[in-house]
């Protein structure tokens, strides 16, 4: 999303720290180039984004959270980190996996775990052949998802560190038109 569908987005009061998200943009000044925003126009289009979705949504969920409500959703992100990396599952929603990290596609591997997945595709590939040996089919079938999906989170991994790799500087935007150059003479 950039050029007009920003700055659309922009005018109907998306905040911008949102649109630097949806764009992919490392630094807000990036996003917020596309169209000078200046802070008074930011603030208003922001608040009418508000004063719109609180508009849509019952009163009774802006209030202030009890004290065991606020410890439910600070433990909620405590249960997020896992061993090789971090669950991405909503707040107040349940494991649809079974706590199967490595086969949930909400699992955000971890590039430093990225040793311990290796061993654990190994550890797969060991029991794969173990069950062949016994004539598990079941037990074949369920390990070879866990392979599957440990061979996805080892691909996620490695196209983080590539994408890392090849970021590309943009520069600064010049605006010859809008701010004479210093070398012409003032009239």
């Amino acid at each position: 999303m950039v050029g007009k569908p920003l700055i659309t987005s922009f005018m109907s009061g998306l905040p911008p720290h949102i649109a630097q998200v949806i764009c992919g943009h490392k630094n807000i000044g990036t996003t917020i180039g596309y169209k000078a925003v200046y802070p008074a126009e930011a603030i208003e289009a922001h608040r009418a984004f508000i004063a719109r979705r609180r508009a849509t949504r019952p009163s009774e969920e802006y209030r202030t959270p009890t004290d065991e409500e606020w410890d439910a959703f600070l433990a909620h992100f405590e249960k997020r980190k896992v061993s090789v990396g971090t669950c991405a599952r909503a707040f107040a929603s349940p494991c649809v996996h079974e706590h199967a990290c490595v086969r949930c596609s909400l699992l955000r591997p971890d590039p430093a775990q990225r040793g311990r997945l290796e061993e654990i595709r190994a550890n797969l590939h060991d029991r794969i052949a173990e069950a062949e040996r016994e004539g598990w089919l079941g037990e074949i079938e369920g390990l070879k998802v866990s392979l599957a999906g440990t061979e996805d989170k080892l691909a996620q991994i490695q196209a983080a560190l590539r994408r890392q790799g090849e970021a590309v500087q943009l520069g600064l935007p010049a605006f010859p038109d809008i701010v004479p150059s210093s070398a012409a003479p003032d009239r």
